[in-house]
């Protein structure tokens, strides 16, 4: 697979996300900032959800160029959002029929995903009828069923209990290190970023104010913000 490469470009009011991405295929980037700093919509963007001002592309492949559902980016939201009115397994097979498979053919990709995440005792359920853990890992089944070369999200541990969220942030470390694409996570935990990333990027008013390890960004903090961030450490 190819890596992501994207200059994102947007306006929102008074607001103005200016900022350039390069993710290796293979890899996971970690985009932290505050609230309102512009994280989700630069992941809009991309996935084609908001317009964007500059190009985001794979490889050759222009994605701005590209319908929506034809990017082959795979988006967890942070609230998951699960269709309600479909079983687990008609949420993962989703993503192949929208690409056109036969459903059969999507319904069998969906239920390998379910047994590869330990899911397939919830194909039958609905949304409703599962916990939050549950949650998250049947939209990371959705959105790797659809075979994307992009996977990004946005907060994908936020809503989570704390009784739960280690092992299912130990899980999706475990699920990244397996994926051959571009990965981007926002979150504003560092315990995330060092878990699930080997690269942040922290944005801040929709600015880059500084990149690199988590070693780097305890080192010499460019802004306040990243210096209280790393303090704990």
């Amino acid at each position: 697979m190819n890596g992501l490469h994207a200059t994102l470009r947007a306006q929102r009011g008074d607001f103005t996300l200016d900022l350039d991405l390069e993710v290796p295929a293979g890899s996971t980037l970690a985009l932290v900032g505050p609230n309102g700093a512009g994280k989700s919509t630069a992941l809009a963007c991309i996935a084609g959800l908001l317009p964007n001002g500059g190009t985001a592309r794979v490889g050759e492949r222009v994605l701005d160029e590209v319908p929506v559902e034809q990017r082959r980016v795979g988006y967890v939201f942070q609230d998951y959002l699960l269709f309600p009115h479909l079983t687990v397994l008609e949420n993962v097979a989703f993503g192949p029929r929208a690409l056109g498979r036969p459903r059969a053919e999507a319904r069998a990709g969906a239920s390998a995903w379910l047994d590869r995440l330990g899911l397939m005792e919830l194909a039958e359920r609905r949304p409703r009828q599962l916990s939050g853990g549950q949650s998250q890992r049947v939209a990371l089944a959705r959105a790797l069923a659809a075979e994307p070369e992009v996977l990004l999200l946005d907060e994908p541990l936020a809503a989570l209990d704390v009784e739960v969220r280690d092992e299912v942030r130990a899980e999706l470390a475990a699920h990244l290190a397996e994926f051959a694409g571009a990965a981007i996570v926002v979150t504003h935990e560092l315990a995330d970023a060092l878990a699930l990333a080997t690269r942040i990027v922290v944005l801040e008013a929709g600015q880059v104010t500084q990149r690199g390890s988590l070693v780097d960004l305890a080192a010499r903090p460019a802004t306040p913000y990243i210096a209280r961030l790393t303090s704990s450490l």
